[in-house]
């Protein structure tokens, strides 16, 4: 097939540069557009990020010489696209605008945003835990008044440490789960030379991320009922949400109980087996092996684990029974991979195997 036109809304930032990293050479995905915001229009992409370009690969060539243009102009970037890619740096109430504009020039929306993970006919997925979410859609369109038009979103970055292990233990009833989250700056959209109070310091509270962290997995694990995601009331989640001296890879001490508690190699055999449908349909961005588990003491570790297959595997290690909780493990996943613009691509490649997306 030919590849399908992809726009990148905030191509500028972190985000959506990560977006146009992965993207290059994509079997699936071209980026034709990039759109930000009115002060960088008019400019190439090279000129409006400067300085400011934060991945460890060059800049595409065929990107750097792209036109950037106006993300408000949304008609105009919509004709040149299949879908987009949103990463957006707006206030939540213009990001929602924003995106309904977009899906209503009947192109769908894949965000990295967190405005509309709570719009109850808008699919939070984690491909490989509830792609069943998609099912939402079809309502979603009869709202927005759309006949391929939609938004997806993808959810928190930090839950991802620790919600896929969480997930693969349905079967056994997680009741309670003590979660806290060591997260890298760069959740922030920071590097250390932006944010040197950081070296060397700790900082206990990220707004905002305590509550995501506690509520989101409950929507993961909804049931879709009556064209809305409504979400699981269980298990009970509390959680602790800290800002640590790392560059990418978020870290989680995680503390759970079952009603009907597993032995330890049934976890380790639940970890190793579980797979989800981009797996089963081979999707170019799907990881062979989701969970990788450590039987090191000192693993998972950011520095050495964070990239496992292209950062989009998420890892667990120290298995242990707990004199309180049933088990204790330690969890980590890929912030700006398989939490942000990586989980995005993975969506977009599971949206177009199933349909969802396709050419104008």
């Amino acid at each position: 097939m030919s590849k399908l036109r992809v726009g990148i809304l905030g191509a500028t930032g972190m985000v959506g540069q990560r977006f146009i990293a992965l993207l290059e050479n994509h079997p699936w995905f071209e980026v034709t557009t990039v759109a930000a915001s009115p002060r960088s229009a008019g400019k190439t992409y090279a000129e409006a990020v400067g300085d400011r370009w934060k991945m460890s690969t060059p800049m595409p060539k065929d990107i750097a010489d792209k036109i950037v243009l106006n993300v408000n102009e949304v008609e105009k970037v919509a004709a040149e696209v299949d879908f987009v890619f949103s990463a957006v740096d707006m206030t939540k109430d213009e990001i929602k605008a924003i995106e309904e504009a977009y899906a209503k020039t009947e192109t769908p929306v894949v965000s990295n945003n967190s405005a509309h993970r709570w719009t109850p006919d808008v699919p939070m997925v984690v491909p490989e835990l509830n792609p069943e979410h998609f099912d939402v859609i079809a309502a979603q369109k009869k709202r927005l008044g759309t006949e391929r038009g939609f938004i997806v979103v993808k959810p928190n970055c930090s839950i991802q440490s620790y919600t896929p292990m969480l997930h693969a233990l349905k079967e056994y009833e997680p009741t309670v789960v003590v979660a806290t989250t060591y997260q890298a700056i760069s959740g922030a959209g920071k590097t250390f030379a932006e944010w040197p109070e950081m070296i060397d310091n700790v900082i206990p509270y990220i707004g905002g991320e305590e509550e995501k962290s506690e509520q989101e997995p409950l929507r993961i694990w909804g049931k879709v009922e009556d064209g809305k995601i409504v979400k699981a009331s269980t298990p009970v989640i509390t959680t602790q949400c800290i800002r640590v001296p790392v560059t990418d890879g978020h870290t989680a001490a995680v503390f759970m109980s079952f009603k009907k508690k597993p032995t330890k190699e049934q976890i380790l055999k639940a970890w190793a087996e579980f797979k989800g449908l981009p797996q089963e349909l081979n999707l170019p961005s799907a990881p062979k092996q989701f969970i990788h588990y450590f039987e090191e003491d000192n693993r998972p570790q950011a520095k050495l684990d964070r990239d496992a297959e292209n950062g989009m595997s998420v890892c667990a290690g120290r298995l242990r029974e707990d004199i309180v909780y049933d088990y204790k493990f330690v969890g980590l996943s890929h912030n700006t991979l398989r939490g942000a613009a990586g989980g995005g691509v993975l969506s977009a490649e599971l949206l177009t195997a199933q349909g969802y997306i396709t050419a104008k």
